[in-house]
């Protein structure tokens, strides 16, 4: 069986070291999945663009993860800006938060099964979901599904 190919979003970053947020517990248990293999995983230098706008030490912290667990970062890429900005001009996302559309365009393109994201705002909604996945049909790209850890890591009973 193939593993999934996986699309970290900024906010999972800042959710494996946010102690007091409820998904704190489950972003770490995702990541310790990425280490064991279970996902190939995948992030972008739209991501870390916006991790080393944050403070020191989280900015350092946050970048560290992605040595630590082996994270590919995919790079800036023209034709992920395109598809953004179809998702812009569709109404998806606001063009305030065009890096929103960023992180699922550049997922979409680099043909990755999953984007993780806490940020339910712009990225993980029912809305940018299904509008995103008609979206990508539609300039020939599959649907991309959005989750967040809380719906897919795994415990021990």
């Amino acid at each position: 069986m193939r593993v999934a190919k996986i699309y970290l979003e900024t906010t999972m970053f800042n959710y494996y070291f946010d102690k007091d947020r409820e998904s704190h517990a489950d972003t770490v248990k995702l990541f310790e999945e990425i280490k064991s293999n279970k996902y190939e995983a995948y992030t972008s230098t739209y991501v870390t663009d916006e991790l080393n706008a944050a403070d020191e030490p989280k900015r350092s912290q946050m970048l560290s993860l992605v040595k630590k667990y082996n994270i590919v970062v995919l790079r800036n890429n023209e034709e992920a800006e395109l598809l953004a900005d179809i998702y812009v001009n569709d109404g998806v996302i606001p063009v305030k938060y065009r890096y929103d559309g960023l992180h699922i365009a550049i997922a979409a393109i680099y043909d990755l099964d999953y984007i993780f994201s806490l940020n339910f705002q712009h990225i993980n909604k029912l809305k940018t979901k299904m509008m995103t996945s008609n979206i990508n049909i539609r300039q020939g790209y599959k649907p991309i599904y959005i989750c967040s850890p809380m719906e897919v890591v795994e415990y021990e009973e």
